[in-house]
């Protein structure tokens, strides 16, 4: 796949055009209606009958392999090779990873909601399936910690797109000496890039702002694989920047205090646990957040909202705030800016039940997790008592069953090395594997 030689274009043919018949007409009427019926199954499909909290209970589950990756599509085994880019290969990823002026610090971008644009290039440079061929390479990795770079102060945002496309002279005259920013072309400096039109190359987006955080990106990167944890196509700007047939959803960034196996906090009997539920997050004026926040004054022996401090002698520490969040069976996880919250991800380390309330959230692998099992999906639209009364009614029996169900697939969002068996790095590999075979 790695090769510079490109194959001859087929000559094009022109065909008649053939007349539509009502016969055609009957066969697109019953495709329309076959695609919406099938449209509509797969949406509830993610949806639990909000009637019957029994029905929870009856999927089938096999204990001892709780996931697996389907061989039709994916192969029966990880056989991929990625070229990771070096840092000093490509003029202008050292400005796209430190900064303008070279002071920020990887361990300062590892932590965080967005440490996995760092964690998932460490993986594969460390990784059994990393090539330094890029001949016999499948794909690309191109590294960036451009989201904690902005967030940091090291660039702004025209900064990381001239960076990614063409650099001029705006930065500073010493860091333009040192990086040789005349010739600066990140993506042009990349020929298997041109070659495939970007097809075979790895970018990681690791916000709720996706690949608009490179705001040229619908032009150079449209054919880039994408990996983010936003999967929202109904965002505020125009165009949406994931694409279901060529991007991937990724796990957010947990805690690794939380993920490594000596958690900072260990998870509560649910006979121990004072609340019902819980929301530990910020307003952010978003609607379903001050929904969930009123509801909580409403009913305070049930539902915990408390105020988050995020700075000053109050601020909430890490161990505080999994303190909290483990204090509840269910973990409440409304959308805020984006429709993913990390909040999802971190109740399975506490082992509370996660409770989704943003309606357009797509979550990672869904081929081969049955989030149905694990979790609850609500409509944001329906927040209120009716929520809470739900809850209630799910016998404490399926809350340990979604529970024990929960604890053995949370390893996918453990962001570990590929040689364990089940990490976050091995199911991106095998997504990965999809994609390369239809690159």
């Amino acid at each position: 796949m790695g090769s510079l030689t490109s194959s001859k274009s087929r000559p094009f043919h022109h065909q008649p055009t053939p007349s539509c018949t009502r016969t055609h007409q009957i066969g697109a009427l019953a495709l329309v209606a076959t695609t919406f019926f099938l449209t509509r199954l797969f949406d509830q499909s993610f949806t639990p009958d909000l009637q019957s909290p029994a029905s929870l209970s009856s999927f089938s589950f096999n204990p001892s392999r709780p996931f697996s990756w389907p061989e039709v599509g994916y192969g029966s085994h990880l056989n991929l090779k990625i070229y990771v880019y070096d840092e000093n290969e490509i003029h202008g990823l050292k400005l796209l990873m430190y900064g303008r002026d070279g002071s920020i610090s990887p361990d300062a971008c590892v932590k965080g909601q967005w440490g996995t644009q760092v964690k998932i290039h460490k993986l594969f440079l460390k990784s059994k399936f990393r090539t330094l061929n890029k001949e016999e390479a499948d794909l690309f990795f191109v590294p960036a910690y451009a989201k904690c770079v902005r967030m940091m102060g090291g660039l702004n945002d025209k900064e990381i797109n001239n960076t990614y496309v063409k650099a001029r002279t705006f930065f500073p005259p010493l860091f333009t000496v040192t990086l040789s920013f005349s010739n600066l072309y990140v993506l042009s400096e990349m020929p298997y890039f041109r070659l495939s039109g970007g097809r075979n190359h790895i970018f990681v987006f690791p916000s709720g702002a996706g690949a608009h955080l490179f705001k040229s990106w619908a032009i150079y990167l449209n054919r880039s694989i994408i990996l983010t944890p936003e999967g929202d196509r109904t965002d505020k700007r125009d165009t949406s920047a994931f694409n279901t047939w060529k991007d991937l959803i990724i796990p957010g960034n947990v805690d690794d205090g939380m993920t490594n196996g000596a958690s900072i906090v260990q998870p509560l009997p649910l006979s121990k646990r004072k609340f019902l539920a819980n929301f530990l997050g910020r307003a952010q004026g978003k609607v379903g957040r001050l929904q969930l926040i009123e509801l909580a004054k409403k009913f305070p022996d049930k539902l915990e909202s408390p105020e988050l401090k995020l700075s000053g002698p109050n601020k909430l520490g890490r161990k505080e705030y999994f303190e909290h969040l483990r204090n509840a069976k269910f973990c409440l996880a409304p959308r805020g800016e984006s429709s993913w919250t990390l909040r999802f991800y971190e109740s399975f380390f506490v082992e509370c039940v996660p409770v989704v309330l943003s309606d357009q959230v797509e979550l990672p692998f869904q081929n081969v997790v049955d989030y149905t099992q694990i979790s609850i999906k609500w409509p944001s639209t329906q927040i209120g008592p009716q929520l809470l009364e739900y809850l209630e009614s799910i016998p404490e029996k399926e809350i340990e069953n979604m529970i024990s169900r929960g604890r053995q697939v949370r390893c996918l969002w453990a962001y570990a090395p590929d040689s364990q068996p089940c990490s976050a790095i091995n199911g991106i590999l095998w997504e990965l594997q999809r994609k390369a075979a239809e690159v």
